[in-house]
């Protein structure tokens, strides 16, 4: 997700809270950065500060409505008038969330729209005798619970949704920690190692040198299935 907002302190409070919550959040402050990287990137969710400096945040809102791979627009913004709330829907936003506000609050409402996307995919993964469930945050294999820390679950769900393709270092770098991501770090093989163990036997996640990582499906129900 991509959160705009041009009070930095604000901005990285919310940056540091929603990346705890396990979500792979990038941050612009200012409109003009916010539209560089919405060029760049696709993002499930955008948490947008309605004044912003370079590009007002109300015409970010219309052109981020206007792209056929639209991300879900939060509207974050002190004026929350009944006619403020409006004319901000009415510009493309799917959700309004007045300053000041609570913190829960907006990771549901987030979380929310990420459902709500047209191209969200479905809510249990399975595959190898693993279910995951990434709105509950919940993980068994072969019926037993796992207690996997906040980028196991990410890794773990990336792989299972890319089934049966390959997931390089860097594919997992982007969808599970952010841009700022080290790209030469271990960070990867060392979550792979902790997941690889807690998942435990028989072994599901395979390596392939200079291609990356890939669950294989052992369980006798077919390919990964999502419902």
């Amino acid at each position: 997700m991509l959160v705009v907002e041009d009070a930095r302190s604000l901005a990285d409070v919310l940056v540091e809270g929603l990346r705890d919550q396990g979500m792979a959040v990038d941050v612009a402050y200012d409109g003009l950065e916010a539209a560089a990287k919405l060029d760049l990137g696709g993002y499930d969710v955008v948490v947008l500060d309605r004044d912003l400096p370079g590009i007002h945040g109300d015409t970010l809102c219309e052109m981020i409505a206007e792209r056929d791979d639209r991300a879900m627009v939060l509207m974050l913004t002190a004026a929350g008038s009944p006619g403020d709330r409006v004319s901000g829907l009415s510009l493309g936003a799917d959700d309004y969330l007045a300053k000041p506000f609570h913190f829960p609050e907006l990771v549901l409402r987030i979380r929310s729209l990420a459902r709500r996307r047209p191209t969200a995919r479905a809510r249990t993964l399975r595959a190898a005798g693993i279910e995951l469930n990434p709105l509950l945050r919940t993980v068994t294999r072969d019926g037993r619970p796992l207690d996997l820390s906040v980028k196991e679950f990410g890794v773990l769900e990336a792989l299972l949704r890319a089934l049966p393709a390959f997931l390089s270092t860097e594919d997992l770098l982007e969808q599970v920690w952010d841009e700022h991501a080290n790209p030469f770090t271990n960070t990867v093989t060392v979550t792979i190692g902790r997941l690889r163990r807690k998942l435990g036997d028989p072994p599901v996640i395979i390596t392939k040198p200079g291609v990356g990582y890939r669950i294989i499906n052992t369980s006798t129900d077919g390919p990964v299935t999502a419902v």
